[in-house]
């Protein structure tokens, strides 16, 4: 029973860390109603958690942010293995080619995870807040996250009870197929008004998709023709990225 109580306040006090991937300041209450949990647990596991250092509490405003803590963990990530990290080089290059934001995406589950990003340098751009989950079923990169995924796969994400209704299976299996014989995937206005993207897989060295890499920006500049234009810029960098992987 011990046991079962320790590992039901470790996942509470992961669910309270995972609120910070929303705003990066939170109040006791947002947090006890994001989590759902009574105020009172949520007092005891945020002062755990602050005594720990992996959250702090701004005495003037009362709230909490991400604690020293959690910037020591992420220092000692794998630099080897690590796609944010390892193609964040490739991605500033691929930024400075064609002067559009460049972001970088994992699937995780039924969703997709924008792990990295290298934002335009021009007046008008498309930000890309790294850490924000978004679903597979719309948009260039979450397309090519399923279209190149084992087809084992792609078959559990197209029978997922949670997919959307307002998506037909169907014409979304025949966009896979295009997107596979193609080698890229195109998006306008899918998932945000005003931008458009396209994405391509990268590959590891044993055929499977790692990541997927995409190119984004208001859809008054990267138009359907540019789109085409810088395709092989992005597959040349995919590329290039691939070879990194060990």
């Amino acid at each position: 029973m011990e046991g079962k109580k320790t590992v039901r306040a470790a996942e509470r006090a992961l669910d309270i860390l995972l609120c910070f991937i929303q705003k990066p300041e939170l109040s006791l209450t947002e947090i006890a109603r994001l989590t759902q949990l009574n105020k009172s647990t949520v007092y005891r596991l945020l002062a755990t958690l602050e005594e720990k250092g992996f959250l702090s509490r701004d005495p003037d405003t009362e709230k909490y942010r991400l604690g020293f803590r959690i910037w020591e963990l992420s220092a000692h990530l794998s630099r080897s293995d690590d796609p944010a990290v390892l193609f964040l080089p490739g991605m500033e290059r691929l930024r400075d080619q064609i002067e559009e934001t460049v972001s970088l995406y994992v699937r995780d589950g039924a969703e997709r995870v924008r792990v990295q990003a290298v934002e335009s340098l021009q007046a008008i751009r498309r930000v890309a807040p790294v850490g924000a989950r978004m679903p597979l079923a719309v948009g260039a990169a979450g397309k090519v996250l399923v279209a190149f995924a084992a087809p084992s796969i792609r078959d559990g994400i197209l029978s997922d009870p949670q997919w959307p209704e307002n998506v037909d299976p169907g014409q979304y299996t025949e966009q896979l197929r295009e997107i596979r014989k193609q080698g890229y995937a195109t998006s306008v206005e899918e998932r945000e008004a005003g931008t458009s993207a396209v994405a391509v897989p990268i590959f590891g060295q044993k055929g499977e998709v790692v990541a997927a890499l995409a190119v984004s920006g208001p859809v008054g500049r990267l138009t359907e023709e540019r789109m085409k234009e810088v395709v092989p810029h992005v597959l040349e960098a995919a590329e290039r990225m691939k070879k990194m992987l060990n």
